[in-house]
């Protein structure tokens, strides 16, 4: 019998995790990297930065929402991803996030996977792993060192930060009893600097 190779499209392969939204916070400033454009629009191994980030949440199955700031919109997005704007993103990342759970509750979703749009070595398998666990907070881990995506079900939204700049940072560190860890293959690196953009950029690691 004959294997269907068909690639699936982008709303196709959105609808395999149902009620699960796979959030990039792409709202900051990006003030440490010195460049012609913001750090998220920079080129980098052929894409613009935000795109490996997106593509591997789109990859993983997930329903895609980007929330923006300092960068309003993002042109030439597949079919089928959501963004909502942060009008408040100076504030910092904690007012991002609120965004994305104010939009899963619009959409009736029972959890998020979130992760920063400047961390472009993180994989689509870590993005699914997230994905497939339950628990009321899960955070990857590489080499033993917690890090993104992490997954935030809807009954720790109400416990998330409303201000500041730490995201979900400070109730994992507050809730312990409320984590599991999930060993994922990847790399988490930031890219903050143009010095961090060129060592990674012209690195052979790949997600």
């Amino acid at each position: 019998m004959a294997t269907d190779l068909r690639i699936p499209t982008d709303t196709e392969r959105a609808s395999r995790r149902p009620g699960v939204v796979g959030v990039l916070l792409a709202g900051g400033a990006g003030t440490r990297f010195r460049g012609d454009h913001h750090k998220l629009l920079t080129p980098f191994k052929g894409r613009p930065l935000y795109r490996w980030g997106l593509d591997a949440v789109l990859d993983a199955g997930l329903a895609a929402l980007i929330v923006t700031g300092a960068i309003e919109s993002f042109s030439d997005l597949p079919d089928g991803v959501s963004t909502r704007h942060n009008p408040r993103w100076a504030e910092g990342m904690a007012t991002t996030l609120a965004v994305a759970v104010e939009y899963a509750r619009s959409v009736a979703a029972t959890a998020i996977v979130v992760g920063p749009a400047d961390q472009p070595l993180i994989p689509s398998d870590a993005w699914r792993e997230l994905a497939e666990v339950s628990g009321p907070i899960c955070v990857a881990t590489y080499d033993g060192r917690r890090a993104n995506p992490v997954r935030l079900e809807a009954e720790v939204w109400p416990l998330l930060p409303s201000t500041g700049d730490f995201g979900a940072r400070e109730l994992i560190r507050m809730r312990p009893d409320l984590v599991t860890e999930v060993a994922c293959r990847g790399n988490p690196a930031d890219i903050d600097t143009r010095e961090d953009h060129d060592r990674w950029n012209s690195s052979t690691n790949s997600p």
